[in-house]
């Protein structure tokens, strides 16, 4: 929903609580957008169940044993990052 600065002075409770039930609201000023309305009360955190939901609609199962050898490393790889070559920090060990 847009409105213009004037009418949004008008009914910015309004506004307000389609902002935080997660509608759009946009102010014109001379008829182009200036803000946006959004709700800052997001709750933080990881929300599991959507995770799991998200993991399996990608198809993503299992914990990642079993992944090529390439990808089976606790620390994060040189090699895959390009940072340096295998001979200059001794093939898989840090720097």
């Amino acid at each position: 929903m847009e409105f213009a600065i004037r009418d949004a002075k008008a009914r910015l409770s309004e506004l307000v609580a389609a902002a935080r039930s997660g509608e759009r609201v946009i102010i014109t000023r001379h008829g182009q957008p200036a803000v946006e309305l959004v709700r800052c009360d997001r709750s933080g955190g990881i929300d599991f169940d959507q995770l799991e939901a998200a993991r399996q609609r990608m198809g993503i199962s299992g914990d990642g044993k079993g992944w090529p050898a390439e990808y089976d490393d606790p620390a994060l790889s040189h090699r895959v990052l390009a940072l340096e070559d295998d001979e200059a920090c001794g093939a898989g060990s840090w720097p």
